[in-house]
């Protein structure tokens, strides 16, 4: 059985590195991924979304339940080369309205996106309605109203992972980040009329199922207390390597499907702002394949409606 994980600190980043696979072949030049999706916007509109994969160094956090470092770089791209991804993405999505930067990181960490191509990254993307881009609480600051002046027009939106609310779990997770930490972060986008996204686990480490529902729920008020617009439900998923290690300990497991339809059900049910479900590799959260497809389209069609719809009836699992 592999050993407990230490308690946060640097032997919990050495604790996690240890638990790593390797990483996936990158070109700096491109993209690690691309896609257009819909999205129902603040206006209440449903807009098609470029959203851009950017490849680049890897965050300097370890977070105990990430695997984004399995498409990133071990150095800063040099200058010039977001630019090179930035413009191969958008030659292939002239439809979109809004556009997402996500960089397995922080958009605002010099040494992940550098600070020389800002301007001309924010004049590729000037266009757009919308621009969604992710940061750490730790590096929100100057660096962001900056990049939103030269927007001119477009709206800027900042993505924060809060994880979860929980206040014994959160530091657990080696994000290096408290709740106010969070919450001043937060203040200061509203100062600055930046609007912003979180991002929500459901089912962290540590919790059984029905504390990570209760978690979900005060996670998504806090958010929301927290002057946020929108937040993502992220159902937490095995792959880097420490989260199956937990398992062994049983301080880990996926969700249930049923756990995560019902964070969305109390959500959208608040309306307080727009809450989707990641329906990302979903078939791993079920364990009936005859309801699957149907739960699938009901969480799809909340999150573009953004009404709670009828459950799912399945004789063979009873929506668990």
């Amino acid at each position: 059985m592999t050993s407990i994980p230490p308690t946060p600190g640097r032997e919990l980043d050495r604790w996690i590195l240890a638990q790593r696979g390797p990483r996936n072949a990158l070109d700096l030049r491109r993209p690690h991924a691309f896609l257009v999706e819909e999205e129902r916007a603040e206006s209440g509109n449903i807009v098609s979304i470029a959203t851009i994969f950017l490849t680049n160094r890897e965050c300097p956090w370890r977070c105990l339940m990430c695997d984004l470092w399995k498409n990133s770089l071990t150095e800063t791209v040099p200058a010039g080369a977001i630019l090179e991804q930035i413009d191969w993405a958008l030659s292939r999505s002239t439809l979109a309205r809004q556009v997402k930067l996500y960089n397995s990181g922080s958009f605002f960490d010099p040494r992940a996106i550098p600070c020389e191509d800002h301007p001309a990254i924010a004049e590729r993307v000037r266009g757009f309605e919308r621009v969604i881009v992710e940061c750490h609480p730790a590096l929100v600051g100057e660096s962001a109203v900056k990049f939103h002046e030269l927007l001119g027009d477009a709206k800027l939106e900042v993505a924060m992972g809060l994880e979860t609310a929980h206040p014994e779990v959160l530091p657990r997770l080696n994000k290096r980040m408290t709740l106010d930490q969070f919450s001043r972060a937060a203040a200061f986008l509203r100062e600055h009329d930046i609007a912003l996204r979180v991002f929500i686990l459901v089912k962290p480490p540590f919790l059984d199922e029905a504390e990570a529902l209760l978690w979900a729920k005060r996670s998504l008020d806090f958010a929301f207390d927290c002057g946020a617009t929108v937040a993502s439900l992220i159902p937490t998923r095995f792959g880097n390597g420490a989260l199956e290690a937990l398992a062994e300990w049983d301080e880990f497991s996926p969700p249930k499907l049923a756990t995560l339809e019902a964070a969305l059900d109390y959500g959208v049910a608040q309306k307080r702002g727009r809450v989707f479900a990641d329906l990302w590799d979903l078939e791993k959260f079920s364990t009936c394949a005859s309801c699957l497809t149907k739960r699938r389209e009901r969480l799809q069609r909340m999150n573009l409606q953004q009404i709670v719809a009828p459950a799912v009836a399945c004789p063979l699992c009873n929506g668990k």
